[in-house]
């Protein structure tokens, strides 16, 4: 299943008994001293660095910080510079110095949060071919073991264990793992370093034996062919972009044979299959457009098909139904997408038939195709839901009481078969695969995530709305326990991304559960720059609009307070990676509304990082930014929002920030500068943390345990900093 909510993923497990606990509501914590120690922070030198850019100048203060051998560092080479590695490991002695105090409550929240009888990672056994396909956890054990027994029955088959391939591991993560067309082969991609660069492995069903090569591209980098006797993986350059895709047989000798090379670095490649098997697919996209080849599945071998040639402001994507292509486009004006249809080898764009025309208000997602039917997910008003189409133009809309929700196609389809299947979810309704009849709706629940303990009836979930300084309506979802009451006692975290287009769905964490079962307010705010609105959203809170979505995540948290979810210095913002851009930009222009901030691998160092050209990322995403090494307006506007460049004297609430020694996206210098750079101006006393793991990525933490403690930190960091208000 995929996870988009952050929060859904981050544990699996919560709380049982928390109505005995005191709430941190309650009049005895406001009576509570502040619980955190009170050491020196470590004395971050000041360097200047005078950096002078299309005839604008600024001083970096703390640029040393960068290591300029980091890719170095990266592929194994060296070390990362020794005193650089020094202020990174005082920076984590003060950060438990400071947090030392709350050893106690994050083991609460550690225990709370694992006390269910959840296994991180499980999932349904669900049948694929003539095999049931699951995963499990062993009790004691972080990571997942891949399973499958036949249908005819037997015992089950180890297809991969990764917790036996951690073993001897600081770090271990598995990506894309699945079995070929023919069941004969499992395939992978595992990191053992953090760095997000995989290692390709096809394990043999048939005589038992694994092969693998390095150098492999994690995020849809690897498919096998529908005869299952090739792997199509992509390869990782030196910069960490994927630039090509190669061919490689599943048995024998490895040999690579090159596919495609994409020579732009303003561009990503994902490649797959689709849903009937009938081809192999290699999608080269960027923010503004996408370019697909398709490859027969009768002959593997063979150069791939360019279908519709990259047009900028041309976005598609494209699986096969039957004997026809169906294209998902947002082609003429059609923003939130429409369908249409191409038949081989007539692929371009001018043969395109209309097949389903755009409709206001109604964002289609994803398309997933039957034989004899199509369905795909879209969002209206807000809302997810699932629309089936026949052969005859017939349509039946699948939809959920819930509003505040996520609903997901399962990655497990079956092309021929009568059955849709789908995974629903909600942070009250831990999540349920639902099979729907293709033919008359009909609904039958095929496996529930069953969490001892916990019961929806306690929890209350609302979408509520704010009301942006430009009059724009900013969804909220709130989630408390039952008959909390809004007086303005609890206290509120508030979590946000917005980047991308990303949409933040709501779905279920027990790590959330744990919260507000304490007494807390939790709430998603759904600012501009996601795409729970539709792809307008996204484009109202991107590039020269992005001060957009920092304004509105300040309206979210003003408007929970006004309606009494929270109050001024009991508010904790919360983001991840562009999320911790968010909250750092709120925080700037409003750096007395919160008691905390927690910032996880926060993107704080824009200016900088984006006149990196050598960044994997940044070729990417300048359309969504901007690029201040050409665009002189670029520059300013960066210049003006960035966390980092817009650091003043003000009295700043608690922060606290994570970082990866070896991620590679948002690297560790950026929240390293940004923490040093706070500490130096804050006047309210309050302390700045940076919490370096110096044996992960951008991805923190690699076992569901390290998943939990890092959850309980974070808890136990609002906690602190919402009684030291």
């Amino acid at each position: 299943m995929k996870r988009r909510n952050l929060l859904a993923a981050a544990v699996a497990a919560a709380w049982p008994g928390a109505p005995a606990l005191a709430a941190v509501g309650s009049a005895a914590h406001a009576r509570t001293s502040h619980p955190l120690a009170a050491p020196r922070p470590p004395s971050t030198p000041r360097r200047p660095k005078r950096i002078e850019q299309l005839g604008r100048v600024r001083i970096d203060d703390y640029a040393w910080l960068r290591d300029p051998d980091y890719k170095a560092f990266l592929a194994g080479k060296q070390d990362i510079d020794p005193e650089i590695r020094a202020h990174l490991e005082a920076e984590n002695t003060y950060a438990d110095a400071v947090l030392a105090p709350t050893r106690a409550s994050q083991a609460r929240w550690r225990a709370a949060m694992a006390a269910y009888d959840v296994q991180a990672g499980a999932t349904p056994a669900l049948p694929s071919g003539d095999f049931v396909y699951s995963t499990l956890v062993r009790p004691g054990e972080d990571h997942v073991v891949h399973v499958r027994r036949p249908l005819a029955g037997g015992p089950d088959q180890i297809l991969l264990d990764e917790q036996a391939r951690s073993r001897g591991t600081t770090y271990y993560r598995v990506i894309e793992a699945q079995p070929s067309p023919d069941h004969t082969l499992f395939v992978w991609l595992e990191d053992v370093q953090g760095s997000d660069r995989h290692r390709v492995c096809v394990h043999d069903l048939r005589t038992g034996e694994i092969r693998s090569w390095e150098d492999g591209f994690g995020w849809n980098g690897l498919t096998v062919s529908p005869d299952s006797q090739w792997i199509f993986w992509i390869w990782r350059d030196a910069f960490g972009r994927p630039a090509k895709v190669f061919r490689t047989a599943a048995r024998g000798e490895i040999v690579h044979a090159l596919v495609h090379e994409e020579t732009d670095p303003t561009l990503f490649t994902a490649i797959g299959r689709t849903a009937s098997n009938a081809w192999c697919t290699i999608r080269v996209f960027g923010p503004d457009l996408d370019e697909w080849r398709l490859i027969p599945g009768d002959a593997p071998t063979a150069m791939p098909l360019l279908m519709q040639t990259r047009e900028p402001g041309l976005h598609y994507s494209v699986t096969d139904w039957g004997d026809v292509l169906v294209v998902l486009t947002d082609a003429g004006g059609a923003l939130d997408g429409q369908l249409m249809t191409a038949t081989a080898p007539r692929l371009a764009r001018a043969d395109w038939t209309a097949l389903r025309a755009a409709r206001p208000g109604v964002n289609i997602l994803e398309l997933r195709a039957f034989r004899d039917h199509l369905a795909w997910r879209q969002r209206e008003a807000g809302r997810l839901s699932v629309v089936v189409r026949d052969r005859g133009g017939q349509e039946r809309v699948v939809a959920f009481d819930e509003e505040a929700s996520d609903l997901e196609f399962d990655d497990t389809q079956d092309f021929d078969g009568a059955q849709l299947r789908l995974v629903f979810q909600s942070p009250k309704t831990p999540p349920r695969w639902i099979g729907v009849d293709l033919r008359t709706g009909e609904q039958q629940v095929l496996a529930q995530t069953r969490v001892r303990g916990f019961e929806s009836a306690r929890y209350d979930v609302q979408r509520l709305h704010a009301r942006a300084a430009d009059g724009q309506s900013v969804p909220i979802t709130l989630v408390t326990r039952r008959g909390l009451r809004a007086d303005g006692r609890a206290p509120l975290l508030v979590y946000g991304y917005g980047a991308y287009g990303v949409s933040s769905e709501a779905g279920f964490s027990v790590a959330v559960a744990a919260l507000v079962d304490r007494g807390w307010a939790y709430a998603i705010a759904h600012v501009r720059g996601g795409a729970e609105k539709g792809r307008q959203w996204f484009l109202d809170g991107r590039r020269f609009a992005k001060r957009n979505s920092f304004t509105d995540f300040n309206a979210c948290t003003d408007h929970l307070v006004r309606i009494g979810y929270g109050a001024p210095g009991r508010c904790v913002a919360y983001g991840l990676s562009a999320g911790g851009l968010l909250v750092g930009g709120a925080m700037n222009l409003q750096p007395e509304r919160y008691a905390g901030v927690i910032a996880q691998v926060p993107f704080v160092d824009m200016l900088n990082t984006m006149s990196d050209a050598t960044h994997p990322l940044v070729p990417v995403f300048r359309a969504d930014w901007g690029d201040p090494l050409a665009d002189p307006r670029a520059y300013d506007y960066l210049a003006s929002i960035s966390p980092y460049e817009n650091v003043t004297a003000a009295r700043y609430p608690m922060v606290l920030a994570t970082a990866g020694l070896r991620d590679d996206r948002v690297s560790y210098w950026e929240p390293a500068k940004w923490v040093a750079n706070l500490r130096a101006h804050t006047t309210s006393g309050k302390p700045i943390l940076l919490r370096v793991n110096m044996a992960a990525g951008h991805q923190a933490t690699s076992g569901g345990s390290g998943e939990i403690a890092q959850m309980a930190m974070f808890w136990a960091f609002a906690e602190a900093s919402v009684r030291r208000s």
